[in-house]
C-alpha cells in the first residue's frame, strides 16, 4: 500500500511514518518545513518528502492519506482530497488500526514528562528483554530512534506510546490518546495547558476522564497521588485497578541531584538503589511511574532500578549542546511555566547554590499557549532561580518585557536573536550553565552561542 502523510516533519506523525514503512508500505509525505533531524531520518528510512502542500502531489495516487493534526481546513491539498472524496484517516486512528490493535498498550500521559517518562518505561522494557515496540514524541538516547516497531505477538507484544491529550486532527477534536486503548496507563500530572484548544482545566481533565474510560478491568492506571487534579479525573469513573505514586507512606522515589542517587521507597521501605545520570524532582517522580508500569508487564522493580542505571535520558532535555570556555551551554525542551521551574531546579541542585555557578536561562515563548499569552504572569517565578534570564520576545502578541519585569535587572527581553546570543556570550563566564528552553527549533540558538563563546 502506498500511504502519503500530510504534516509529516512533526515529532509524531514523522514516528507514524517511520512505522508505516517498517511494516513494508511505501511512504512519501509533504509539510510546510522540510528540513533535519526529522528529515533525515525520513529520508534515512527511504521516504520521499516534498514541500509544501500543492493539489499537484495527488498524481502520486496513493491508496490513503494520514492526515496531521497541523492541518486545518483551507489546506490547499487537504481541501482537494476532501472535494475528490479521496479516502483518508488521521495519525491516532492508522495507528490504532495498524500497529497497536492486540498489542498491550503502555500509554504514558501528562502534562509534563509525557516523553522522559516514555523512553524511561520504554529502556526498562528492553533492558528486561521484552522489546517493546515504541512512539515517543523525541528521541531516546538509548535508542537513537523516536518509533520502533514491536516485532510479533508471539515475540513481544509491548508497545510504549507517548499519550498526547493535543487533539486528534481538523476531523476529530477528540484527544490523540483515546485512540491507542491501554492495558496500562500513567496518568503523571495535569494542569491547564493548550489554550489554543481547551477553554479550562476541567475540560481537559474531561479527556483524561475519556482515556481512563477505555482502560480494561484487568489493566492499570498508575497515578501521581500529589495532583488533585488527577484525583478528580478518578473520582468521575475508574472501572481498572489504580496504583499510586508520591504518596508519603506508598511508591515514591527518593534521591540526590548532587551523587546522582536513586533510590525507590515504599513507606519507610529502601527497595532499591542506584546511581543515574538525570537530577530534579521531576525526573524522580517520573522514574516512580515507568518503574511501577513496568512493574505490570512483568519487570521486577528491582531488575527496573537497575535498568535506571543505565538511562541515557532523551534528545533536547538537559541535552549538553556543547563547552567552550568553561561554559556550558544545554538544550532543554521546556515551555510551560512548571515545565521551566522545575528544570531550572534541577539544574540548580545539581550545580550548587552558594557562591558557585550561575544559570543564565534563554527563552523562547514559543508553544500556542505561550504564545497567546495565557501563562505570562507565572514566567517570573518560574525563572526566579536563574542568575540571568535572556527572552526572545519576537512574534508575541503580548510585552515580554511587561511581563518579565518583576525579575527586575535579572531580565533582558530582545526581538532580534543575533544581537541576543552577542549580549549572552559577552557576559558569559567560566564555569556558567546556559540554559536554552523552547519547544522549537529556536533559529538555531546552541549553534550560534557556541560559536560566539569561541570567538
Amino acid at each position: 500500500m502506498h500511504i502519503h502523510i500530510l504534516g509529516i516533519c512533526g515529532t509524531f506523525m514523522g514516528g507514524i511514518a517511520q512505522l508505516a514503512r517498517a511494516t513494508g508500505h511505501r511512504v512519501t509525505g509533504c509539510d510546510a518545513g522540510v528540513y533535519p533531524p526529522m528529515s533525515t531520518q525520513l529520508e534515512a528510512a527511504g521516504i520521499e518528502l516534498i514541500e509544501g502542500y500543492g493539489v499537484e502531489q495527488l498524481g502520486l495516487n496513493p491508496d490513503c492519506f494520514i492526515v496531521g493534526n497541523a492541518i486545518s481546513r483551507g489546506n490547499p491539498l487537504l481541501e482537494e482530497i476532501l472535494d475528490r472524496g479521496l479516502p483518508y484517516v488521521s495519525g491516532p486512528q492508522w495507528l490504532a488500526d495498524n500497529v497497536l490493535r492486540g498489542r498491550w498498550v503502555l500509554a504514558v500521559a501528562g502534562t509534563h514528562g509525557k516523553t522522559t517518562t516514555s523512553s524511561m518505561l520504554a529502556w526498562i522494557l528492553e533492558d528486561a528483554g521484552l522489546s517493546p515496540g515504541f512512539l515517543i514524541g523525541g528521541v531516546p538516547m538509548n535508542f537513537g530512534v523516536s518509533a520502533r516497531l514491536a516485532g510479533s505477538l508471539e515475540d513481544s507484544p509491548f508497545f510504549v506510546i507517548e499519550a498526547d491529550e493535543y487533539d486528534t486532527a481538523f476531523c476529530d477534536k477528540r484527544s490523540k490518546f483515546v485512540h491507542y486503548r491501554p492495558r496500562t496507563a500513567v496518568l503523571n500530572n495535569l494542569e491547564f495547558d493548550h489554550a489554543d484548544i481547551f477553554a479550562d482545566l476541567a475540560a481537559i481533565e474531561t479527556q483524561f476522564h475519556h482515556l481512563v474510560r477505555t482502560l480494561p478491568r484487568q489493566g492499570l492506571v498508575v497515578s501521581n497521588s500529589a495532583e488533585p487534579s488527577l484525583e478528580r479525573v478518578l473520582a468521575r469513573g475508574c472501572w481498572t485497578p489504580v496504583e499510586r505514586f508520591n504518596e508519603p507512606g506508598g511508591w515514591r522515589v527518593e534521591g540526590d541531584d548532587a551523587s546522582g542517587e536513586l533510590s525507590l521507597m515504599h513507606g519507610n521501605e529502601m527497595v532499591a538503589r542506584t546511581v543515574w545520570s538525570l537530577s530534579g524532582e521531576h525526573n524522580r517522580s517520573n522514574a516512580v511511574a515507568a518503574l511501577l508500569a513496568a512493574r505490570h508487564a512483568g519487570v521486577p522493580l528491582e531488575r527496573g532500578v537497575e535498568a535506571l542505571s543505565r538511562f541515557q535520558s532523551v534528545k533536547r532535555r538537559m541535552e549538553l549542546r556543547g563547552t567552550v570556555r568553561g561554559v556550558s551551554v544545554y538544550d532543554d525542551f521546556a515551555h510551560h511555566p512548571t515545565a521551566i521551574a522545575t528544570t531550572v531546579a534541577g539544574l540548580r541542585r545539581k550545580i550548587g547554590t552558594e557562591g558557585g555557578p550561575r544559570i543564565l536561562a534563554v527563552l523562547e515563548p514559543r508553544s500556542n499557549t505561550m504564545k497567546l499569552g495565557v501563562m505570562k504572569t507565572q514566567l517570573p517565578g518560574s525563572l526566579a532561580e536563574a542568575d540571568r534570564v535572556f527572552c526572545y520576545g519576537a512574534n508575541l502578541g503580548w510585552d515580554a518585557a511587561a511581563a518579565l519585569a518583576p525579575l527586575g535587572n535579572k531580565a533582558t527581553v530582545g526581538d532580534e536573536l543575533d544581537a541576543l546570543v552577542a549580549q549572552i556570550a559577552s557576559e558569559a563566564r567560566s564555569g556558567d550553565h546556559i540554559l536554552v528552553m523552547s519547544n522549537g527549533g529556536f533559529g538555531g540558538v546552541h549553534r550560534k552561542l557556541l560559536e560566539a563563546l569561541g570567538n
